[in-house]
């Protein structure tokens, strides 16, 4: 007869045999992973944007980095604001709670496809009834002490859990481009809103300059009037005159402390923290002599709205496969080892040990269709991931070709008017003079200190648009993301999708924006 200790070796031996048959039997099958692979899409493109207008050869002057766009405006200001809008906004800290989220989503994913382990312990007392050899009915008390460990892990033999797993890393990477795309629409937003900034200043300034202007035109008409050279007509519109401009300055200094409050609120700091800041006047920034925009290609690795999409479609195509492999069985191992005693003074004998390992399989075979649909669900849904996919390309392409249209037309826009500008100044003098001379009406006077203070404003709101309209060209192209501290936050070990994507510009390969003329 064995000892105990003999058959506890080969206990043992047998249970490490089965143990290692089912790992053998799991390896052999765990190459198999049910459901569609992911195929990145190719977009049909354009091979160049309709609007570019490539600079005359051996004219190409150095080009501005779109990683670091705004620098190119060559504005400390704006520099500081966009750096601190970067490390406050609190749309931004959302988004990056989103990636935190996802990260730990995936840690939960990447669990499944380990083994579990359950410490148990128990205590039962029991009262059974029974009866003796006389017929009599008695009650027999009986304690159960239990401890040990229960064990189990699901082979994910149809890949379901690996398909789970790759969803999770999609989930992942769509969470750090969603909060890339989240960085590159708030600097364009704070550069925006410092341009608008800028210009209200300049406006208010003009308009106050202008009302200085007529207020002196208004005590000269008074002394001719008072002269008897001319009617109360003259005083009477030049006090208008005066009066209309003066009304501008409240709406335009409201306009300036409004646009403050929205810069503070995008720092994440209550509406009035910028306002000792940001009150003195500023310069419009001065646009690059030209702008790197690119093939329309570029989008597709640039743009961290479309690698969102694109992860988005990524993890909509693995969940197909999760849908499908529900549909196959499920084989778990299950094993549980521990003591097992009437008595607690006995619970950790060895005799009191037991343990058991064994495979299980679970196939549901019939369900009234349930598992079949959620797989249609899931196609649908990856086929709605496809079609937002292509609608983000489709969008991306117009926002690039609306801000190379705008950009290019407002630019002969501003020129225009800084003429009517030029020649406006030289009406007012002239109708000033003549009217001194009392050689023209007063209302010649009027008309050209009005049409002035109009063309002027308009060239500040020009000069602003085409600052404004290369901003919008630059959050189209996609631009400010790839120097980020946190760009590579939560990527998955070895996840080409959301690697940065180079930004170095080849003037022989790359289209450039020229401007006509620098500001």
């Amino acid at each position: 007869m064995q000892s105990f200790a003999e058959q506890r070796r080969a206990a043992t031996g047998r249970f490490l045999c089965g143990l290692t048959a089912i790992l053998t039997l799991a390896a052999l099958l765990g190459g198999c992973t049910v459901g569609p692979d992911f195929q990145r899409p190719q977009p049909n493109l354009p091979d160049e944007w309709h609007g570019t207008a490539p600079p005359a050869e051996g004219s190409l002057p150095a080009v501005a980095d779109l990683a670091r766009w705004w620098t190119v405006f060559n504005d400390a200001t704006l520099n500081a604001l966009i750096q601190r809008a970067a490390a406050t906004n609190l749309d931004l800290q959302q988004a990056e709670a989103r990636i935190r989220q996802a990260r730990a989503a995936r840690a939960v994913a990447a669990g499944g496809l380990g083994p579990s382990l359950d410490a148990t312990g128990a205590y039962q007392r029991s009262r059974t009834p029974t009866a003796n050899t006389t017929g009599e009915r008695t009650a027999v008390t009986g304690e159960l002490y239990q401890a040990g460990f229960d064990a189990g892990w699901e082979i994910d033999l149809f890949g379901g859990q690996r398909r789970s797993l790759e969803a999770a890393d999609a989930d992942l990477t769509a969470a750090v481009e969603s909060r890339r795309d989240v960085l590159v629409s708030l600097m364009a937003e704070v550069a925006r809103n410092y341009i608008q900034l800028r210009s209200d200043q300049q406006q208010l300034a003009i308009t106050r300059r202008n009302l200085t202007a007529q207020q002196h035109s208004n005590r000269i008409t008074r002394q001719r009037f008072e002269g008897g050279f001319v009617s109360g007509l003259d005083v009477a519109g030049a006090e208008a005159q005066a009066a209309t401009t003066a009304a501008q300055v409240p709406l335009l200094e409201s306009a300036v402390r409004q646009t403050i409050y929205s810069l503070s609120i995008l720092m994440g700091a209550p509406p009035a923290a910028l306002e000792a800041q940001l009150s003195p006047e500023g310069a419009i920034p001065l646009r690059p002599p030209v702008v790197p925009v690119g093939f329309p290609s570029d989008l597709l690795r640039r743009r961290p709205d479309i690698r969102a999409a694109e992860a988005n479609l990524h993890a909509a195509t693995a969940r197909i496969g999760v849908a499908t492999a529900e549909r196959f069985p499920h084989f778990t191992i299950a094993g549980s080892a521990g003591f097992r005693a009437g008595e607690a003074a006995a619970l950790f004998e060895a005799a009191s040990g037991f343990w058991s390992l064994g495979p299980s399989v679970n196939w549901r075979l019939f369900d009234s269709g349930r598992l079949k649909a959620g797989v249609a669900v899931q196609q649908a849904l990856a086929d709605q991931a496809l079609i937002a996919y292509r609608q983000r390309v489709l969008n991306a392409l117009q926002e690039v070709e609306d801000a190379l249209a705008a950009l290019e037309k407002e630019q002969s826009r501003r020129d225009a008017l800084a003429t009517a500008v030029a020649a406006n100044h030289k009406a007012v003098m002239l109708a000033e003079r003549l009217y001194s001379d009392g050689m023209t009406d007063f209302i010649n006077v009027l008309q050209a200190q009005q049409a002035l203070l109009s063309t002027e404003n308009a060239l500040v709101q020009s000069r602003a648009a085409v600052a404004t309209d290369l901003v919008s060209l630059y959050k189209a192209l996609g631009g400010g993301w790839e120097n980020d501290p946190m760009a590579g936050d939560g990527s998955p070990p070895g996840d080409a999708a959301i690697e940065a994507p180079s930004t170095g510009v080849d003037d022989r390969q790359k289209g450039l924006l020229p401007e006509r003329e620098q500001e």
